[in-house]
């Protein structure tokens, strides 16, 4: 079932780009500043935004196996629904952040990680952001603890640096701490040659 809305989903959608990183760093307002720009360059965008906001299980330290396997799934078919609505989606993180909760409370899964590195192969870009020295901007609902922050982004940094994982660390463009202030104008470049190659590839395919 998941393989067939995998295969529509690659025919439908051109180009999902998404953002990876510890809470607090500013993924969401990038998610968003990046979506702004591309439409308007004229690219027909949709914006998958934190699904644990939607969550009624627990999150943060407290979270629970069942909320972030419900998260997980979420995830993917909140992706799912945006590919049918734009040739172009922006996520404002991938499910292997959502998997870096579940591995802090109860350590790896190794029958998840097979069908969680499958499923990132569906992100044409990936976009790693760093988390601030100056720590966690409050939001009301995803926790300010500095040490538990910077756990899960050692916890993202180490997947990425050891199988099934190891394979997309190459694919992460990490944006540099120093150029904050133009983060959402270097996604947005970073993102017009996929664009513009599914543009022109579609095109090659109509005529």
């Amino acid at each position: 079932m998941l393989e067939d809305k995998l295969e529509v989903q690659s025919e439908d959608q051109q180009v999902k780009l998404a953002l990876i990183g510890t809470h607090g760093v500013g993924k969401t307002t990038l998610a968003f500043e990046t979506c702004s720009l591309l439409k308007k360059a004229g690219y027909n965008v949709e914006l998958v935004t934190e699904i644990a906001r939607q969550s009624h299980f627990p999150v943060n330290a407290e979270t629970t196996f069942d909320a972030q396997l419900w998260i997980l799934h979420a995830q993917i078919a909140a992706e799912l629904d945006a590919a049918r609505r734009a040739p172009h989606v922006i996520c404002d993180r991938a499910v292997l952040d959502n998997y870096c909760y579940l591995v802090n409370k109860f350590g790896r899964q190794p029958q998840l990680e097979p069908w969680l590195t499958w499923w990132m192969e569906t992100y044409s870009i990936l976009i790693g952001v760093p988390a601030f020295a100056e720590g966690i901007t409050p939001d009301g609902f995803r926790s300010e603890d500095r040490v538990f922050q910077l756990r899960i982004e050692t916890i993202l940094n180490e997947l990425l640096n050891t199988d099934p994982f190891q394979q997309i660390r190459p694919r992460v463009k990490w944006l540099d701490p120093r150029e904050r202030q133009v983060w959402g104008e270097r996604i947005f470049a970073a993102a017009l040659p996929h664009l513009d190659g599914a543009q022109a590839a579609q095109k090659s395919s109509a005529s």
